[in-house]
């Protein structure tokens, strides 16, 4: 990991921020202001280093496994497995496929750790590193080998992909409480932040899940290191993520985080390499309290607030027009600038 820590340089520049603030006032004066569009703008032109930021080739993955706590009943009754929401997406019948292909988006889901086995197909990339997570309440979820494996394939995964724009998002039945047991524990934030969703969580659920919490976080009292914290809560799709996070970065790549499971993820890589979150914007997909204590960490908010109740990664794909709006505000704005 110190090979990407020492690859990931912060977005801060003096020089080229008062260039970009001095070319977005020129055009303010002739065509008016542009509000919160120009601070997006700004942030873009500080990633890529450039007056002139580009986006191109943008990918959108959903990073699904599964949870072995979800086995101590955390889902509500109606939750259809990770298994049949995955085939839903690659069939098209759910609508995140096509809006990501409406903004321009490469629709992909990663298998990182599913229970079942899936068929070939075209958006559909096999890394899984086994069926499912342990119970992270009976052990930890996954061994170091296991988390520094999904973390490298991961790597890989970001080294692969085109473009140099990616949005992250999870799935996966016990993908939020694991992602809130791995931000409780590296945030000293009680775990409750993360699962109570206010007047909407009812309090039998309420207080069955922070028994399955608790008891997880007590099995695992010591832990503290980031990487083995992951290990402890899991899961598949969060280490995953972390790796895509680390190689965008290097890059300079925008990353685009949605969900609570993608916050996880940011966190941990942060602990490897703190300006991972220079290069990130936030999105959001559901309107879960546990998911706007997430954003608190990184003093974050999401481009959007539509009100929306779906899978992680819609507001991503929501968001990407502001997005390339936010790039033509510079596209003839100056020559270009570089440390």
């Amino acid at each position: 990991m110190s090979m990407n820590r020492s690859l990931i340089v912060p977005t801060s520049n003096p020089t080229l921020e008062q260039a970009l603030q001095d070319a977005l006032q020129r055009r303010a004066a002739v065509s008016g202001g542009f509000g919160e569009l120009e601070l997006l703008a700004l942030r873009l032109g500080k990633m890529q280093n450039t007056m002139r930021p580009h986006l191109h080739a943008p990918q959108l993955l959903v990073f699904a496994a599964d949870h072995g706590i979800a086995v101590d009943g955390i889902a509500e009754p109606q939750t259809p497995p990770t298994s049949t929401v995955v085939r839903q997406l690659l069939e098209g019948s759910l609508p995140l496929p096509a809006l990501a292909r409406l903004q321009g988006l490469q629709f992909t889901v990663v298998d990182a750790g599913l229970a079942d086995r899936l068929l070939p197909h075209d958006h559909l990339l096999m890394r899984k590193i086994a069926h499912g997570t342990r119970n992270a309440r009976v052990g930890a979820a996954m061994s170091l080998d296991q988390t520094h494996a999904a973390i490298r394939a991961g790597m890989e995964i970001g080294d692969s992909l085109a473009g140099n724009a990616v949005a992250c998002s999870a799935l996966g039945v016990g993908s939020h409480e694991s992602a809130a047991l791995v931000l409780s524990r590296l945030s000293q934030i009680p775990v409750r932040d993360f699962l109570f969703n206010g007047a909407s969580t009812r309090p039998e659920r309420l207080a069955h899940l922070m028994v399955v919490a608790q008891g997880a976080q007590g099995r695992h009292l010591e832990v503290a290191d980031p990487v083995e914290v992951l290990a402890a809560f899991g899961g598949f799709e969060i280490a995953m993520m972390v790796g895509v996070m680390l190689v965008a970065a290097g890059k300079r790549h925008l990353i685009v985080v949605d969900g609570i499971g993608a916050c996880a993820a940011l966190r941990v890589a942060c602990s490897i390499a703190e300006s991972v979150a220079d290069y990130c914007l936030f999105s959001r997909s559901h309107a879960h309290r546990g998911l706007d204590q997430a954003l608190a960490l990184f003093q974050a908010s999401a481009m959007l607030e539509l009100g929306l109740d779906t899978l992680d990664g819609t507001g991503a794909a929501l968001a990407w027009p502001l997005i390339r709006s936010a790039t033509a505000l510079l596209e003839h704005a100056g020559e270009e600038a570089t440390a």
